[in-house]
């Protein structure tokens, strides 16, 4: 399977657990989309969304593309996951409808998912 258009939707109204005036959300989207700046090789767009409604588990980003499901993830950090962020983004893109196998994901996403949304028209086989 080829490599997928990805958006990665990162919160940034969240205030942090400790009330930051600095928005760690903020933080986090100013460094994902600086790191990914310049890169044509990867195909992950990040955006940045006043509210993903994950408040008690920021920074929160949302992973989604075309046929794939949606996966929520909360408690990144702005300094200790951007390349956590992107290589997860990017493995989304190359598994087949976004599902990466558990034990392919960075420690930060394995213990982060929120959720996972099934793609708009999905309907399970056999029902």
């Amino acid at each position: 399977m080829g490599h997928a258009s990805v958006t990665a939707y990162i919160c940034i109204s969240c205030r942090g657990k400790d009330g930051d005036l600095e928005r760690p959300g903020r933080l986090l989207f100013d460094a994902v989309a600086t790191r990914l700046q310049g890169r044509t090789d990867c195909g992950v767009t990040v955006t940045p969304v006043e509210c993903l409604s994950v408040c008690k588990r920021p920074c929160t980003v949302a992973l989604a593309a075309a046929g794939k499901w949606t996966y929520v993830v909360g408690d990144l950090h702005h300094q200790d996951h951007v390349d956590d962020v992107i290589a997860t983004a990017e493995r989304y893109g190359t598994a087949e409808y976004g599902i990466i196998p558990w034990r392919e994901r960075p420690q930060s996403v394995r213990k982060g998912v929120v959720s996972r949304i099934p793609p708009l028209g999905f309907r399970p086989q056999g029902l």
